[in-house]
């Protein structure tokens, strides 16, 4: 008998489709869930990365042609209402509030301060809605997945358990193929995890640094448009 499991160890295959081959339909499941649910997140991290540059390009080409002096009517007329450009969109918004709050005589139409800085406010909300889509993907992926792939883990070992009791036999040869088949998923997990965690950690970072521009951005025209209204 021990010569027929050394032999049956020697020849078995532990590579990785054969221990997701050998699996239970259950622990596959989890496991191509597990698969599915590392390249979501991955493509996620890639579009936020890609996203986020692109993003951070358009906030300094605004603010270089903001700031060059230029008059705020005429930057206004190249961009147009509708801009590309995310910081363009929340400057375009202030803008068109003020043209909307000016009377035909030149004069401004009572508490326009209040709704340009609203505009900008909800331009903002948007922007930052666009920019943190997904993350909570990443969020619940890091979050659940190590607990999957223990469901997985879990559900396979009991079914090695049972077929240890079934075959009696408790050498490590007829152990080690059950377990390895069932930590697969608890690895796969884990894959899936760490890197959501970590990129939703960082992803969120960019994403608030990135809100936090626009909104010093948005004080700092309300300001001049406010020195504006005074004068």
């Amino acid at each position: 008998m021990e010569s027929e499991t050394l032999a049956l160890a020697q020849h078995a295959d532990f590579s990785m489709w054969a221990l997701f081959a050998r699996a239970t339909f259950t622990v596959k499941l989890v496991m191509l869930m597990l698969i599915a649910a590392s390249f979501w997140s991955w493509s996620i991290i890639i579009q936020k990365i890609i996203t986020y540059r692109a993003a951070r390009g358009e906030a300094n080409t605004f603010d270089r042609a903001f700031w060059s002096g230029e008059p705020l009517d005429e930057f206004y007329e190249q961009i147009g209402p509708n801009p590309p450009g995310r910081a363009h969109r929340v400057f375009a918004s202030g803008m068109t509030e003020w043209h909307r709050s000016q009377r035909e005589d030149g004069q401004m139409i009572a508490g326009a301060q209040a709704r340009i800085d609203r505009s900008m406010d909800v331009a903002i909300a948007k922007e930052a809605e666009g920019l943190q889509s997904g993350l909570p993907v990443l969020a619940t992926v890091g979050s659940t997945a190590p607990f999957v792939g223990l469901f997985g883990t879990v559900w396979g070992i009991m079914h090695a358990f049972i077929g240890i009791a079934e075959s009696q036999n408790t050498s490590l040869a007829v152990v080690a193929p059950g377990i390895a088949e069932a930590l697969l998923a608890t690895a796969l997990g884990l894959v899936a995890a760490i890197p959501a965690v970590i990129f939703y950690n960082k992803l969120s970072t960019d994403a608030d640094r990135l809100v936090g521009s626009y909104e010093a951005f948005a004080d700092e025209f309300s300001t001049i448009l406010s020195r504006q209204l005074d004068a």
